[in-house]
């Protein structure tokens, strides 16, 4: 057997956004596959639901996105980049019983979030349009000759001016409506503008034939609040044309507050949507609650709050979904190690009466309390970690990963039972691979706030395979030759490596997107650990909010904790351990290697250093300052500097790694030179590696290469400075030998453009 490597990203294939269709006969997702070093192939796939092998739906051009069947079944519709000379994604339909594709729009700021009207004459969709785009109509048809520009100068107006990657440049999210012609080539498709002016919408969501319903943000600086409301557009009663709206045909029906909206809606007018306090929102769990338009408004029970005794945090990997008998809505959320999904009944009851029980005030300035009495969620699907759902008439599509496999489609009823799945995407290559399960493990800490149930009782102490006990929750993964932490072994023993989550409030799995990164680092011959130290989501709102105004000791604490429990053991060299970590990960590294030298290596990546320099250049993160830390660098620019990686860099005495990418809008790179800069000072073995055209999602969706590329670099920093690997350090090496961007002959010579390397020694 083969063992897996860095370079094997290239072959492993991961599924996404399952759709099951109107007659449940078959699912479409998502495929994604590396094309090469710079792309990633991702097109639409369907998988009959009574067996068989799934099949391409869609040509390999472009980036697919976002399968939606039409309601009767008989189309398609998709997002797509394919045929555009830029990245500009368009809506596309796709008859289902054969025939060509068929472009609907040709708009200036791309599109998403798209929504097939109940009636299936229309699609709603989201599109990125500045003023002078909307002035032009191009966010309606581009002209033949049209060439976005970049602006010269760059005019900022706004609190948050840039994320994932770009700039928004005066750009602003609006809802529009695609009204679909017959479905032949040069038919008469016509997009409609509904919002307009200086504002964001979002999550359109269809009710009746008649009703979009969208959400709005508010306040006086909506860049600088989580506030939206959620309005109600009575297309049947707007005789606007395409390029306005009868402001009278527009009813705001619910203010609240959320990172996210997450609208979904029913045909008789029940909206159920995200919410979070406002309160220092960034350590509240995201909660579900639904909004009934035919509850009288002076009641209680015109906002339900269907999560209210739940103390878990909603997944948005995907948004809450109502069921086919509109009584239950679904979701996923983190739990313990696991992301199940689950359902509740939308008032609470858990009866299917529909009458609702909340006891909120019902007005139009918050939220009511709605506390349901009945038995609250429940997870329908329990194992794993799902990363992307969809219910379906009588069917419950979803995808999910396993410690043995980085996902696949699975379908299950709508009450979790027959599960069935329904693609094998990486067999090949699994069959050939040798693949470790991880071992739960689990431990204390001084920390002393413990985790919850789901229902909020505290949790019971869970027991290791070893017996030990505690409250924090972690895995081992060993070496395949070493054949699983059962086993006596020779007496060998393994460096220890200790990865990080990022976050904060995040949480791992045996799972999700670092399954190859673990392997691949553990059959380099590393015993690899990871945990949801304090800070971590799915153990409860206490349990994430123990980190209040400490980044660093809290976690630290938990995390040494989990080392000392695993370098105990007898096949574990405890004066070889090695940390790291992205994003939250990064600041953690960062700030242990600034307050312990137990580490033989460390690298940290996309990582905060500065929390000043954070809240000054992120994008909406900068609330994790405020919240978290409740702080501002005006009122307490001691108290964050105290707080921050970098105010101990000076004294770190590790070798340091030092990775960022130079598009990371959510950590800016700013930060990371600043921590660099002092370890240079400081004397210490370091190098900083960039990588251009990439933002914070470097490790999970960049280009090929650079993916492949990050982790040999974490590895080959490690085994330079590992007894157990014979290799020289990093810094004493030509800049790719041994790297597989390295092994086309151009081991001599760093690529150009590829990526650039700052502190070679």
């Amino acid at each position: 057997m083969q063992t897996v490597e860095a370079a094997d990203y290239h072959d492993i294939a991961t599924p996404s956004d399952p759709r099951v269709a109107p007659g449940g006969e078959r699912v479409a997702f998502v495929r994604r596959e590396p094309r090469d070093d710079e792309e990633t192939e991702a097109t639409v796939y369907v998988a009959p639901t009574g067996g068989g092998q799934p099949r391409r739906f869609t040509v390999a051009e472009g980036a697919d996105s976002e399968p939606r069947w039409s309601p009767s079944g008989d189309r398609l519709a998709v997002v797509s980049t394919r045929g555009a000379d830029d990245d500009r994604p368009q809506l596309w339909v796709l008859p289902t019983d054969g025939g060509e594709a068929r472009q609907v729009t040709n708009v200036a700021g791309g599109v998403s979030q798209i929504t097939w009207s109940p009636d299936g004459t229309r699609i709603a969709f989201c599109q990125q349009a500045s003023a002078e785009d909307r002035e032009r109509d191009r966010d309606r048809e581009v002209p033949a000759d049209y060439e976005p520009d970049e602006p010269d100068p760059r005019v900022i107006d706004r609190t948050v001016y840039r994320s994932t990657e770009r700039y928004f440049d005066g750009r602003r999210s609006h809802v529009y409506v695609a009204t679909l012609g017959d479905d032949t080539a040069g038919s008469d498709d016509e997009v409609r503008r509904l919002t307009g002016g200086d504002a964001d919408f979002e999550s359109p969501t269809w009710g009746d034939a008649d009703t979009l319903y969208y959400a709005e943000r508010v306040g006086d600086d909506p860049d600088d609040a989580i506030a939206y409301e959620i309005l109600a557009h009575d297309l049947g009663d707007d005789d606007s044309g395409p390029d306005s709206t009868d402001p009278g045909a527009v009813e705001s029906l619910h203010r609240t507050t959320g990172w996210t909206s997450g609208l979904a809606a029913t045909t008789d007018g029940r909206v159920a949507f995200c919410y979070q306090d406002d309160d220092r929102a960034t350590l509240r769990p995201t909660e579900l609650k639904v909004f009934d338009r035919t509850a009288d408004a002076d009641s209680d029970a015109q906002v339900s709050h269907p999560t209210a005794g739940f103390d878990r945090t909603l997944g948005l990997d995907a948004m809450p979904q109502w069921g086919p008998d509109d009584e239950f809505l679904y979701f996923v959320a983190p739990d313990r190690g696991r992301v199940p999904v689950w359902r509740v009944a939308w008032d609470g009851d858990g009866d299917g009466d529909s009458g609702g029980d909340g006891d909120g005030d019902g007005d139009s300035g918050g939220d009511g309390d709605g506390d349901g009495d009945g038995p609250g969620p429940e997870p329908v699907v329990v194992d794993g970690h799902v990363d992307g759902m969809h219910v379906g008439a009588d069917l419950l599509a979803y995808t999910q990963s396993e410690w043995d496999h980085p996902g696949d489609v699975f379908v299950a009823t709508k009450g979790g039972g027959e599960r069935r799945r329904l693609t094998r995407l990486n067999s090949d290559y699994l069959d050939e691979r040798a693949v470790a399960q991880p071992e739960p493990v689990f431990f204390d800490s001084d920390n002393e706030t413990a985790p919850t149930t789901p229902d909020g009782e505290p949790a019971t102490a869970a027991e290791s395979g070893d017996g030990a006990a505690g409250d924090v929750q972690g895995w081992v993964l060993t070496p395949p030759e070493f054949g699983g932490p059962d086993q006596e072994g020779d007496g060998e023993q393994f460096p220890l490596v200790v990865e990080i989550h990022g976050g904060p409030h995040a949480m791992w799995s045996t799972a999700g997107t670092m399954w190859h990164e673990f392997q691949t680092l553990a059959a380099r011959g590393y015993v690899v650990f990871w945990c949801n130290p304090r800070g971590s989501t799915g153990s409860g709102e206490d349990y994430a909010a123990a980190i209040e105004r400490d980044w660093g000791a809290v976690t630290a604490a938990d995390v040494l904790a989990g080392a000392d429990t695993v370098a105990d053991r007898d096949y574990v060299d405890a004066d070889q351990q090695f940390v790291t970590g992205g994003s939250f990960g990064g600041f953690q590294t960062a700030w242990l290697v600034g307050h312990t030298d137990r580490f033989a290596a460390a690298v940290a990546q996309r990582g905060v250093y500065d929390l000043t320099g954070f809240y000054g250049s992120t994008d909406a993160a900068y609330k994790l300052v405020e919240g978290d830390f409740d702080a501002t660098p005006w009122d307490d620019p001691d108290f964050l500097w105290d707080r921050s990686p970098a105010s101990a860099a000076t004294d770190v005495t590790t070798p340091t790694l030092v990775i960022h990418s130079d598009d990371d809008y959510r950590t800016p790179a700013n930060t990371a030179e600043l921590f660099h800069r002092g370890l240079r000072k400081a004397g210490v073995d370091t190098r900083m590696v960039r990588y251009p055209r990439e933002g914070h999602e470097l490790s999970r969706s960049g280009e090929p290469g650079h993916v492949v590329d990050r982790i040999e670099r974490i590895a080959r920093w490690f085994d330079g400075y590992s007894e157990s690997h014979d290799a020289p350090r990093a810094l004493d090496r030509p800049d790719d030998p041994g790297l597989s961007a390295g092994a086309d002959g151009e081991d001599d010579e760093m690529k150009d453009g590829d990526k650039t390397e700052d502190g070679d020694e």
